[in-house]
């Protein structure tokens, strides 16, 4: 049995006091809480604080993103060892808004995610297609290539650890979700695509999450879904009660 794993990426939201806030109101719902990380992936300025305050929650740290060497003249970046020593565990890589806006792509991603194997974090690979994309069919040939890339160079022992997140861009913010079956179905094709680039069983080990319009009200069902194991998600892990709520739902199924 893969175990679930939900993750809150609050995006380019909440300053220190407001992260530790938010962990105030949570309280201690996800301490007897059992067999589901529950993760928060906040931005770098709230980590150093929020490391304290997660402290015996049942909570684990997550960044959004990271650069792919230890150190050097790269102005305005994050090491994975910076992240390391303030208690993270989980690192975005290569979300659909990086990609758009900072320029990301399948190379950096697969070197990030080499980068952040060695450092002992677990990279969360982010896949997915635009909607002209997915209006001509080409779901399957993206995020396959997407995967394919992100894996290059990756061990079989190595890959187990890496959770993968399908987002399809057109859904992520938009309010629009795709419907459980068929994220059920590309999530089922990446496994697929895992599959055959090591073996059967390293496709049942890894964990798939669905980002895209997450809420309380539909994360079960789209976890009832044989290929999904848990959500990456966005607005709906901005409020506590709200990432309460998710986190429960998820924990039903």
């Amino acid at each position: 049995m893969r175990k679930p794993i939900v993750a809150g990426n609050w995006k380019m939201y909440k300053t220190p006091s407001e992260a530790v806030n938010f962990v105030r109101e949570v309280g201690n719902s996800f301490v007897s809480v059992t067999g589901i990380d529950i993760v928060i992936c906040a931005p770098f300025t709230a980590l150093d604080r929020l490391g304290e305050a997660v402290a015996g929650k049942n909570m684990a740290l997550g960044a959004q993103n990271m650069h792919f060497l230890k150190e050097g003249a790269f102005t305005g970046e994050i090491a994975p060892g910076m992240l390391v020593e303030l208690g993270v565990k989980y690192v975005i890589i290569g979300h659909s808004e990086r990609r758009q806006f900072f320029n990301e792509t399948d190379e950096s991603v697969n070197m990030k995610v080499k980068a952040a194997l060695a450092a002992g974090l677990v990279p969360i690979v982010c896949v997915g297609e635009k909607l002209a994309e997915r209006e001509v069919g080409d779901t399957f040939k993206v995020v396959d290539a997407q995967t394919r890339a992100a894996f290059a160079g990756v061990s079989q022992e190595q890959a187990k650890d890496i959770v993968i997140a399908y987002e399809p861009i057109w859904a992520i913010g938009t309010g629009k979700t795709a419907t459980a079956q068929d994220a059920n179905e590309v999530c089922a094709h990446i496994r697929q695509t895992v599959g055959t680039l090591y073996d059967g069983e390293t496709a049942q080990a890894i964990r798939i999450q669905y980002g895209g319009s997450v809420k309380p009200e539909n994360i079960a069902e789209l976890m009832e879904q044989p290929h999904i194991d848990g959500a990456l998600v966005g607005g709906a892990s901005l409020q506590p009660q709200s990432f309460v709520a998710l986190v429960q739902a998820a924990h039903k199924q």
